[in-house]
């Protein structure tokens, strides 16, 4: 059985569609989400699962190993951030080398880093006049957005493009692809 840890901070329509994906799965199970925010979407998204969420805070997060710990007792194979805002600490890239990745909204390298998230980055690729945007997914080491690139999906922008409609393209490339990359990684 391969087990999964998703790291989220918002609503959580991802980790939903990768819990859906993989519901029916004997041999994938969603172990744990990790959650930074109360009142996130995503604690009430995971409970429909059955899915334990683990509330983190800031300095538990960055000066200890309790989470390390706890994820590695759990056995757990991949971490996916989705949607999740925090940089990864040294002591969980240690302790899962190669092991976690996460979702971004455009076509990295471009309109990534620290503070480009949601609809930032939609404004940002629109703003640009950009032809084109997408998702990639990617590995995390301790850089925003700089890991290695496994995959990228792209759309395009139209004439009259808003960040918003924008951003239902981009949702409906990360429900679309996230979970079978994942599936893909597990193998």
């Amino acid at each position: 059985m391969k087990r999964i840890a998703i790291f989220a901070s918002g609503s959580g329509t991802n980790m939903e569609r990768i819990a859906g994906y993989f519901s029916n799965n004997s041999e994938v199970e969603i172990c744990l989400v990790v959650c930074n925010k109360k009142g996130a979407g995503v604690i009430d998204r995971a409970a429909k699962f059955g899915i334990p969420v683990e509330m983190i805070d800031r300095q538990s997060f960055y000066q200890t190993d309790k989470l390390a710990n706890k994820l590695r007792l759990l056995n757990t194979d991949l971490l996916v951030l989705a949607g999740f805002l925090w940089l990864i600490p040294a002591s969980l890239l240690e302790a899962f080398p190669g092991k976690i990745i996460n979702i971004h909204p455009a076509l990295l390298p471009a309109y990534g880093g620290k503070g480009m998230f949601g609809m930032r980055v939609h404004e940002a690729v629109v703003a640009a006049g950009e032809q084109f945007s997408g998702i990639t997914i990617h590995y995390v080491n301790e850089h925003y957005d700089e890991g290695a690139v496994i995959f990228q999906a792209k759309t395009e922008l139209v004439h009259d493009e808003t960040p918003e409609s924008l951003a239902v393209k981009i949702h409906e490339l990360e429900y679309r692809f996230f979970p079978e990359v994942i599936a893909e990684l597990l193998r």
